[in-house]
């Protein structure tokens, strides 16, 4: 798997860790504010996309005084090998992140091999 660089787009990669667990590969995003209908997961050809969008809350009383806080879209793209089972991807968004888990197939996972005697 390998992420994608994208030139085109105006939006920020969201901070990301990868790592394996249980023989399953896990994409943790840090999304604060992105909403689960501000999110958008796509897996088309060997390439999966993960698009969000934070929209800040207009204050409610008041005038800014600083304003540090703004609407940001994020994007990723990656490229995913053929070990990867594109049928069995899924994702979760808890308290800003979003957890991605993407499974190896059966037939890409290490087994091992009984060893008989011959007789």
């Amino acid at each position: 798997m390998k992420m994608k660089e994208e030139t085109s787009r105006t939006a920020v990669a969201a901070p990301c860790d990868i790592y394996e667990e249980n023989g399953k590969i896990i994409l943790l995003f840090d999304m604060p504010g992105v909403s689960r209908e501000g999110l958008s997961i796509h897996v088309e050809n060997d390439e999966l996309r993960i698009e969000g969008r934070r929209a800040r809350e207009e204050a409610r009383n008041g005038d800014y005084l600083v304003r540090e806080i703004h609407d940001r879209d994020f994007y990723q793209a990656y490229s995913l090998d053929s070990t990867i089972d594109k049928n069995a991807i899924e994702a979760a968004l808890t308290n800003g992140q979003l957890k991605v888990t993407l499974s190896i197939k059966e037939s890409e996972k290490p087994r091992k091999i009984q060893v008989k005697t011959a007789e």
